[in-house]
């Protein structure tokens, strides 16, 4: 018999490497994460104590080559947030921005002198990174920044706001992307600085454990060596674009784990004498679930072997994200109804991921604005202003 949550043997087509590197993950999930997630969701609190825990896993550093990095396949690296996610979605926030998000970008814009001083301590977790982009007024429009940065002598000044960023309450580096006088740049803010304000953000109803925040740029002076030297909003929605499958991953994390809890819910729970997985309804509903989780894993198996063989483009990260946290949502929904009132109830732990997956499905580019992205990929003609 198949396993239930791998339908189609997909744990076939991955390399030792990256069962290993997902076994891993999964035992400090389930060891470290789990008897913490429930609470710290309820509490709005985030388990820094674990970081070091992370750390020895030898993942932070994600896709990057050198520099004491792992270099992580892209399917590693999926597959690591697959398992975090499925314990716990705040967490597997901060680890797709310090792994993800962080040190790809400093790979990709930084300098050399940037990259040494950064990405090693970053990828064992002794430096905590941020990636601030998005603003109160400019999310699915980041191209047109609010926030400024003015050269002064030997310095850059920034000014502005952001908007839900990951991190950035207790981060010791933060890319901050503001509009200089030839274009957009990104700048290493160390922290703390006294121009740089993060507060969390309260009463979130999804991610609670994440630590999201609003970031006051007042007059905040960096050193000029601390712009990368690779900049535009280009290279900013490069990142990004990388990111979407990342977030694809964690959203598949969550519905494998949404699917679990209904299977083994439904072979136990019993109502007119038998357990209600013997019902036509309830199995199809199961049915359903498997089959969208089946191909959304296969979807980003094959989406991980492009990206490392250099033939991915935007339109498929964007297809990726958009179908497979769409899948993910469904997913859940389901889960909940299978388990009835029991599935609003903490103790199941479907209703968190529903509620943390209204998140997934919104940032990293909302499902509309991918969807556009794919669409101007097949036509050649952008309906995006």
């Amino acid at each position: 018999m198949t396993s239930s949550t791998d339908f189609y043997l997909a744990d076939r087509l991955l390399t030792d490497e990256e069962r290993a590197v997902r076994d891993r993950v999964r035992d400090f999930a389930e060891q470290h994460l789990r008897p913490v997630a429930r609470d710290a969701w309820e509490r709005e609190e985030f388990p820094r104590r674990l970081i070091p825990k992370l750390a020895e896993l030898g993942i932070a550093g994600g896709m990057v080559k050198g520099y004491g990095c792992p270099t992580l396949s892209s399917v590693g690296f999926g597959l690591a947030l697959q398992e975090i996610a499925r314990v716990d979605s705040s967490f597997a926030t901060l680890f797709t921005v310090q792994g993800g998000l962080v040190t790809a970008t400093i790979a990709a814009c930084g300098s050399e002198e940037q990259k040494a001083r950064w990405l090693p301590p970053l990828s064992r977790c002794e430096a905590i990174g941020s990636f601030a982009l998005t603003e109160p007024d400019h999310g699915s429009d980041a191209s047109n920044l609010a926030a400024t940065a003015r050269r002064d002598g030997d310095d850059y000044v920034l000014d502005g706001a952001k908007r839900w960023i990951g991190n950035a309450t207790f981060c010791d580096v933060a890319i901050v992307w503001a509009r200089a006088e030839d274009g957009i740049a990104g700048f290493l803010v160390e922290c703390p600085n006294p121009g740089f304000q993060a507060t969390a953000i309260p009463g979130k109803l999804a991610q609670r454990g994440a630590p999201q925040a609003d970031i006051r740029l007042d007059e905040c002076r960096v050193p000029a060596a601390n712009c990368m030297p690779v900049a535009g909003f280009k290279a900013a929605a490069e990142v990004l674009g990388r990111g979407r499958g990342n977030v694809a991953w964690a959203a598949l994390g969550e519905a494998i784990a949404c699917y679990e809890i209904a299977v083994d819910y439904a072979k136990r729970r019993e109502q007119f004498g038998k357990p209600i997985a013997a019902f036509q309804l309830v199995q199809a509903k199961l049915v359903r679930m498997v089959g969208e989780i089946t191909k959304a894993q296969l979807l980003l198996i094959q989406l991980g072997r492009l990206a490392d063989c250099g033939e991915i483009t935007p339109g498929m990260s964007a297809l990726a994200k958009a179908s497979t946290t769409a899948t993910a949502r469904e997913v859940a929904a389901t889960a909940r109804e299978i388990l009835g009132g029991n599935g609003i109830l903490q103790d199941y732990d479907v209703m968190r991921h529903l509620c943390d997956l209204e998140a997934v499905f919104t940032y990293e580019g909302t499902h509309d604005v991918n969807t556009l992205i794919v669409g101007r990929e097949i036509t050649g003609l952008s309906a995006i202003p």
